[in-house]
């Protein structure tokens, strides 16, 4: 590898050996050590340096191209994807989780704009027919990659979104700033098909698989504060949980 490592078996462990070489190339991309872009070591020179088989040191690089974190190319050999966004299912901001993980986030705001409530948004939100809210829809992206659509409603009584600098800082972050803290959301994750200029903005092709999750978010006080509609790239993102067996 350009960057060496110190990846050590234990011939003795239940673990399958290619598992074990794999963990351990995943932990070094996920902590940076292997770079995006980065060249890793062909099977034949990996195998010889840990004292491994070629079909076993292949079966470990293979489980990595499955979970997308590395790429073969012809001519080239194995190389380090971008890294996948892999996001804690919790009451927290794309924008904040980005950022703590030094991901660069910036977002292109496509509408901002105050509207009447459609129904699926009134709804949600519980409010009256003719209520307006903030409708407010971006491209959320990491470096130059682009890595989800985001349609939020929120009440013009909550806050006034066109004082927000949603560019360069995140939603929650800002209402936070204005006395606005979530406290409670239903939330629902699921996949569909990208439609619309959906591809388009994603540089996906047209049809293909998205993540989806929406949300309706409560504040400290109990009011509804928030309806969204997101749509991920799943080759950039994904969504864990922690379960415990009660």
């Amino acid at each position: 590898m350009t960057n060496p490592l110190q990846i050590v078996v234990d011939r003795s462990s239940p673990i399958p050996l290619y598992f074990q070489v794999a963990e351990q190339i995943e932990a070094a991309i996920n902590q940076g050590v292997l770079a995006p872009g980065e060249k890793v070591e062909n099977e034949v020179t990996l195998a010889a340096e840990l004292g491994l088989s070629r079909p076993t040191m292949r079966q470990a690089i293979q489980t990595l191209v499955n979970k997308g974190l590395v790429v073969r190319k012809r001519g080239v050999g194995t190389q380090v994807v971008q890294s996948k966004v892999r996001r804690s299912v919790g009451l927290t901001s794309l924008y904040d989780d980005l950022a703590s993980a030094n991901q660069d986030p910036r977002s292109d705001i496509l509408r901002l704009e105050r509207i009447v409530a459609d129904e699926p948004a009134r709804t949600a939100l519980a409010l009256n027919p003719g209520d307006k809210v903030w409708h407010l829809r971006r491209l959320r992206f990491i470096g130059e990659e682009p890595l989800a659509i985001m349609t939020n409603y929120i009440p013009t009584t909550v806050a006034d979104l066109e004082s927000f600098d949603l560019e360069n800082g995140g939603l929650y972050g800002s209402l936070r700033q204005h006395g606005v803290h979530m406290q409670v959301a239903r939330q629902r994750i699921g996949a569909r098909r990208a439609e619309g200029d959906e591809a388009r903005l994603l540089r996906q092709a047209r049809g293909a698989p998205l993540l989806t999750m929406s949300r309706t978010s409560y504040d400290s006080a109990g009011r509804i504060v928030e309806y969204c509609n997101h749509v991920y790239r799943p080759d950039l993102y994904s969504f864990e949980t922690t379960l415990v067996d009660r």
